[in-house]
């Protein structure tokens, strides 16, 4: 595909889209609502925002409408909240539905993969609309460093009334992106007590890894934040290296980890189904492996 089109509404994650769209297209084109110029996109055509207080998808519309006009086929975005609202706005008025994938592996024809039946399957389909809006899922395609051109236009557009901010609040507990993180220590029900997952911390910080868990961790029991959670319901990574401990390995966590390019388990039932999916596996007790793994790093 020649053309590749972006939405964009934040500088910086704006440029990183560009960074991934250049692997679906042979030049990147991006409407920046309130996001400026992006380098990493051959052309920019920058919509300046009313002001703070207007979302970026009250110009859901003029959007959609300069796509139409400058021919746009294929429309991308980030999985990000405020990205997924303006997709979803945008590939209405274009008269299509949204499709958030997990990689794409052809352009001519469209072919992309998605999580199917709540993330219990991956489906592999072809779209075949005129116009398709991809929402990509972190680590979807690999991103480029190649240069864009950096041209710029601005195209003026008119929000539609009423849809303003009202209000904004801080969120609570801390910010953390597991996407970005080549290490990953995920743990699991086989923890006892909550201090006990110092124990997993403790090997995180010795392999510079960020620490993660299963759903009963962050939803059952609330020993970690959501923030934190892997699976289908939450965050998709892609590490060099996953280390999964006392995670029994049920598809819906399976489905946020299986990207990773190694995957450890340590587990004490060696019928757990996280080996059937790892690479390595120690079936032991995580309460003396740990230690032992801990002290030869």
């Amino acid at each position: 595909m020649s053309d590749v089109w972006i939405l964009a509404h934040d500088p910086a994650a704006g440029n990183a889209l560009a960074r991934s769209a250049r692997a679906l297209g042979e030049h990147v084109n991006a409407v920046s609502i309130g996001a400026g110029a992006l380098p990493a996109a051959d052309l920019t055509l920058v919509i300046e925002t009313a002001g703070p207080t207007v979302l970026a998808e009250a110009y859901a519309r003029p959007v959609a409408d300069l796509l139409r006009a400058r021919g746009a086929t294929l429309v991308v975005t980030d999985a990000g909240v405020q990205s997924r609202l303006l997709a979803g706005q945008v590939a209405a008025h274009l008269g299509v539905s949204p499709v958030t994938v997990t990689g794409v592996t052809s352009d001519a024809p469209l072919v992309v993969t998605r999580m199917a039946f709540g993330g219990l399957a991956t489906a592999t389909e072809e779209i075949i609309a005129e116009v398709a809006v991809l929402v990509l899922a972190p680590g979807a395609v690999p991103a480029s460093d190649v240069a864009g051109a950096g041209a710029v236009e601005t195209v003026a557009a008119e929000p539609v009334p009423g849809l303003t901010l009202v209000e904004t609040r801080a969120k609570g507990g801390e910010t953390v992106d597991l996407t970005a993180a080549r290490r990953v220590v995920g743990v699991g029900r086989g923890f006892a007590a909550e201090a006990d997952l110092d124990l997993a911390r403790a090997l995180a910080v010795k392999l510079g890894a960020e620490l993660a868990c299963s759903r009963p961790i962050a939803e059952g029991v609330n020993w970690m934040p959501a923030e934190r959670y892997l699976g289908v319901s939450g965050a998709t990574i892609k590490p060099d290296l996953y280390l999964a401990v006392g995670i029994s390995g049920q598809v819906q966590h399976l489905v946020g980890v299986n990207g990773a390019k190694v995957i450890v388990a340590v587990n004490k039932d060696k019928n757990a189904p996280i080996f059937a999916h790892a690479d390595f596996g120690v079936v032991g007790d995580l309460y003396q492996v740990l230690p032992e793994l801990a002290k030869n790093l």
